[in-house]
């Protein structure tokens, strides 16, 4: 997510209710709210100029203007999200468009993604990470059009990572054969980003 920023002195509150223990990762706490953490100046892009592509290695390239993107099938998602700042917020709703869906019928021989923003926010992940029902182009949280503040129109939804990489303000995904770090990752934070072992920066 753009913006996770962080110091190593933050101290979370460990959540013990035992109901939900087992879904919070080491070192996380469960909020009420639904925190806004970017790195710099929200982008309002007016949906007619909002497009969507999928490029680098890949055959066919693709792109969709807005009304095409919202025109393709789309599901709603509920699961839990962790952001590297602690904090995590379980049973979230979301709707968006797979990431299956958007490579149907693409070729690659990539096996790494860059996801690229407005704002000229990016991050890395491995493409074995946004498919087979692991990530999706969301457009609605809630049950309301995502708001700006949280990545709308459209923002990466990469759950079982750390929230950073479900890239607000989503603008397309490059397949490269290698893996090239992203803002945060250049930075210092972890290239892979799972939770679950506190893989917050570089060497953990």
């Amino acid at each position: 997510m753009v913006g996770e920023f962080i110091s190593r002195g933050f101290r979370g509150r460990r959540q013990e209710d035992p109901a939900v223990a087992g879904r919070i990762p080491p070192g996380q706490y469960l909020t009420p709210g639904f925190p806004v953490l970017s790195a710099g100046p929200t982008p309002h892009t007016p949906l007619m100029q909002w497009d969507f592509t999928i490029e680098g290695a890949v055959r066919p390239a693709r792109r969709w203007t807005w009304d095409e993107f919202r025109a393709l099938p789309s599901e709603s998602i509920t699961v839990d999200i962790h952001c590297v700042t602690k904090w995590s917020k379980l049973d979230t709703v979301w709707e968006g468009v797979a990431i299956d869906t958007l490579l149907d019928g693409v070729e690659t021989d990539g096996t790494y993604v860059t996801a690229f923003c407005d704002g000229g926010y990016t991050t890395n992940l491995p493409l074995a990470d946004l498919v087979d029902g692991k990530a999706w182009v969301a457009f609605a949280y809630g049950g309301e059009p995502l708001a700006p503040e949280h990545g709308g129109p459209a923002r990466l939804l990469v759950p079982h990572l750390y929230f950073w990489k479900s890239a607000k303000w989503v603008r397309g995904l490059e397949i490269t054969p290698r893996d090239r770090p992203g803002f945060w990752e250049s930075l210092g934070y972890h290239d892979y980003g799972d939770p679950w072992r506190e893989q917050r920066y570089q060497g953990d």
